[in-house]
């Protein structure tokens, strides 16, 4: 339980430090990336969401086992971007940096599947 503890807590520390100042960096983000960002709710949609997941991480970190079941939906959270950012980079879409963004999130993936197997036949709610 210790280890579930832990990769979800990281996660979700890290995800809120990446995610949170890019709130003040809409601008930015368009000019280093562009085309500059046309459709904000779909920019400030992203990151609204990606901070309620990591807010997620964060409490299951607290009670692993209780909350065993949401670790299924927080694999799938990692893949839903890592794929697409994989298939991207392969057509040439997105750049080294956004598929190194994907890559730690493989890692936080790989390591949820970890949690998840470490915590099975552990007693808890089903």
């Amino acid at each position: 339980m210790r280890f579930a503890r832990i990769a979800f807590r990281f996660a979700g520390i890290y995800g809120l430090l990446v995610l949170v100042p890019m709130y003040l960096f809409e601008d930015k983000t368009g000019r280093d990336f562009p085309p500059p960002i046309t459709h904000p709710e779909y920019y400030y949609g992203f990151v609204g969401l990606g901070v309620a997941w990591q807010v997620l991480f964060i409490l299951l970190s607290v009670d692993p086992i209780r909350y065993r079941l949401m670790m299924l939906p927080s694999m799938l959270e990692k893949l839903v971007f890592v794929v697409p950012v994989i298939v991207l980079f392969a057509q040439h879409r997105v750049s080294s940096f956004i598929l190194g963004a994907a890559l730690i999130d493989l890692c936080l993936g790989v390591l949820f599947l970890g949690a998840y197997i470490k915590t099975r036949g552990l007693n808890g709610p089903t």
